[in-house]
């Protein structure tokens, strides 16, 4: 392989100076339009997933009532998820426009980063849909791999972090010979990166981290990689001294994991297989013309890194299809392709590479750009069922392609609705809620004090089990009124706490009102 490759060296290939200011123009300028497009209409739009933006909610207005993520209450998530929203709320006033707000800010944020790393390391005509196709899958307000007009922003960390990663994988092709020395830049861009990844959604930090091992294997850029390793080291420590709630975090991670399993089983990999085989065969075709061409062992120990790690991510996620990295690495072999010294009879090659890439690259594209649009045009327009919690009348429930997502969510606004009317005639506004289900939407909804102690998210067989699970002396040490929900919106979730919880629920508790949907607790006066 050495010696096959040697004798393909890489093209010099001149840059003019001004390339590296026209990135810095024209990438941000792709940011700012996408980042328009979700925070101008001040709303949210969902089509499902519902008690999933209920989470991030609750988390930024805890954040904006003075409570902080791991230190006053429970999550397996890192605080970025939580503090990105919080931004927005903070900014914009409104529960409505938290998470467009706070997204299109680290969409801005993100192109910066992306005009300095794409912009110093692939020629124009793939950075720059590269660059573009990252920045949608960061702005549409969508789960990876659904249809299109399935809108929500649950699950928006593996979107922060499919794009994140997909960025740092461009960081393995050195900086083209015309781009100035910028190991100061490549160790910012991927310092951030990284500290990005680790703080929404860990298991993203951690291949990121890996990746940057593996960089330094490469003589010519293991400078920018160390210092990028001492920015993360230090900016932790600094975090942690700031925040203090980093062994609670990794706690919090260890209880989800005791919870879910840990790794992914061989099953669940040969599921994310089948599921996704168009793409990991286009990948893999993509992969054989860039070996038997340019034959380096960093190139195949790459191509492996990126199928592993995509394979592995994808299926600890919620998610079926749509592993972004492949699209983002075929463009990195892309670019090695194109500065290698082929032969003219490999012109084959030359066509079959880019029309592989499209495949990988063009339908999330198109996918994410619709979503995108559609969210602003139903935001815009005021479209749809607004969330009957006073402060969710900015957040909306639009009725799409599925109708049977559309009632199910309408009766969860019915639950609602319920619980509100009685919270109000018990004149529980000046005390703390908690609810035996997935979420609580009512300290957020209702403007309630939060209870602390508590968790913004639970899921059985996820976050808590019949064996693993916060104690109860803990959960509702600062919790006044409990709401039982007679039709959990997660029906494991309110099951199981409810058998985990009754014992002690039923010493300190006694029953106050009861409706068509709700049981209501109230702590004994003892």
């Amino acid at each position: 392989m050495t010696q096959a490759s040697k004798a393909m060296p890489e093209k010099d290939i001149p840059r003019p100076a001004v390339q590296s200011n026209w990135w810095c123009a024209i990438v941000p300028s792709i940011g700012s339009i996408l980042a328009a497009l979700l925070a101008l209409p001040g709303a949210t739009v969902t089509t499902k997933y519902v008690n999933d933006l209920f989470v991030f909610l609750d988390g930024a207005y805890r954040i904006a009532a003075g409570q902080v993520p791991n230190v006053d209450f429970h999550t397996s998530l890192g605080p970025l998820t939580f503090y990105i929203p919080a931004v927005g709320y903070a900014l914009s006033g409104s529960m409505g426009a938290a998470m467009p707000v706070g997204m299109a800010l680290l969409i801005l944020l993100f192109s910066l980063v992306a005009a300095a790393i794409v912009g110093s390391r692939m020629h124009w005509a793939i950075g720059l849909p590269l660059a573009t196709c990252l920045l949608l899958v960061l702005a549409a307000p969508a789960n990876p791999g659904e249809r299109i007009g399935e809108l929500s922003f649950a699950m928006f960390y593996n979107r922060i972090g499919w794009a994140s990663l997909g960025l740092l994988l461009v960081m393995y092709l050195r900086r083209l010979p015309g781009a100035s020395n910028g190991k100061g830049a490549d160790a910012t861009c991927a310092s951030f990166l990284v500290l990005l990844m680790l703080y929404t959604k860990i298991t993203y930090g951690a291949v990121g981290l890996a990746f940057l091992m593996f960089m330094l294997f490469d003589r010519r850029q293991i400078s920018w990689v160390a210092m990028a390793f001492g920015i993360v080291a230090a900016s932790i420590l600094a975090m942690e001294t700031l925040w203090g709630g980093g062994v609670k975090y990794l706690f919090d991670i260890s209880l989800a994991g005791k919870n879910s399993g840990g790794l992914p089983t061989m099953t669940a990999i040969g599921h994310v297989t089948r599921n996704n085989f168009a793409d990991l065969l286009a990948y893999l075709a993509l992969a054989g013309i860039l070996l038997s061409l340019t034959p380096t062992y960093r190139h195949l120990l790459f191509v492996g890194f990126c199928i592993t790690t995509g394979i592995l991510l994808i299926s600890q996620n919620f998610q079926f299809f749509g592993i972004v990295t492949l699209g983002a690495s075929a463009a990195v072999v892309l670019e090695c392709l194109f500065r290698a010294e082929l032969p003219s009879r490999y012109g084959r090659a030359r066509i079959a590479v880019p029309l592989l890439i499209a495949f990988l690259l063009t339908p999330a594209a198109v996918g994410n750009a619709a979503s995108l649009a559609i969210h602003a045009y139903y935001a815009a327009g005021g479209r749809g069922e607004a969330i009957p919690l006073p402060a969710f009348s900015g957040v909306r429930l639009v009725k799409m392609w599925s109708a049977g997502q559309y009632d199910y969510f309408q009766d969860y606004n019915r639950t609602l609705a319920d619980a509100s009317a009685a919270l109000s005639q018990l004149d529980a506004g000046s005390q703390r809620v908690a609810v035996l289900d997935f979420v609580n939407p009512f300290s957020a909804g209702l403007r309630l004090t939060p209870p602390a102690g508590d968790s913004v998210w639970y899921h059985w067989g996820r976050t808590l089990g019949p064996d693993y699970h916060p104690a109860a002396e803990e959960m509702f040490a600062d919790v006044d009124v409990i709401l039982d929900p007679k039709w959990p919106i997660e029906i494991w979730t309110g099951n199981g706490m409810r058998d985990v919880y009754a014992h002690y629920i039923a010493r300190h508790y006694g029953l106050v009102r009861e409706t068509a949907d709700w049981r209501i607790y109230r702590k004994n006066a003892s």
